[in-house]
């Protein structure tokens, strides 16, 4: 059973939920959902973990749902309650890919309720793609909050 793929993207995902936590932890709580810019560091964070957790919940459970309403900024207030969120994204992460047996099982069409049948890995990467831009995002604003890179911003 070789699951070499599995598991490089499953360290790809890890790494995306480390590197989010780290990023919430640097932010000064008062800042987490200041605006502008147009959507928060805070609500950046919330969507790139929102993305995972509904791929995740989706493989496993059969669970699609879009985890909106547990991820609003008045749900999630402070920094604490968003890390221990993305412990439980983390551990609906390792869920998902420890039910992946090999590498062969990406190349398996899996029902998605938005569209057609997909494959796998495509689902996977897209997943990773959207959370890695949302986090991205997230990263931009808290440039353009703390002054670092500000003046190259167009507006």
């Amino acid at each position: 059973m070789n699951r070499d793929v599995v598991n490089h993207l499953d360290g790809e995902f890890a790494a995306l939920v480390h590197s989010l936590k780290d990023l919430v932890r640097s932010v000064p709580q008062d800042l987490l959902y200041r605006t502008p810019p147009a959507v928060s560091i805070g609500e950046n964070i919330l969507r790139s973990a929102a993305v995972i957790e509904q791929t995740c919940g989706g493989l496993t459970a059969n669970l699609w749902d879009d985890p909106f309403e547990w991820t609003l900024p008045e749900t999630l207030s402070t920094t604490e309650l968003i890390v221990q969120y993305l412990s439980e994204v983390d551990g609906a992460r390792r869920l998902a890919f420890d039910s992946i047996r090999d590498d062969d099982a990406l190349s398996k069409f899996i029902s998605v309720p938005s569209s057609e049948p997909r494959h796998l890995v495509s689902l996977l990467l897209q997943t990773l793609i959207t959370a890695s831009d949302y986090r991205g995002r997230a990263v931009a604003s808290g440039k353009f909050l703390f002054g670092d890179g500000a003046q190259g911003f167009i507006i």
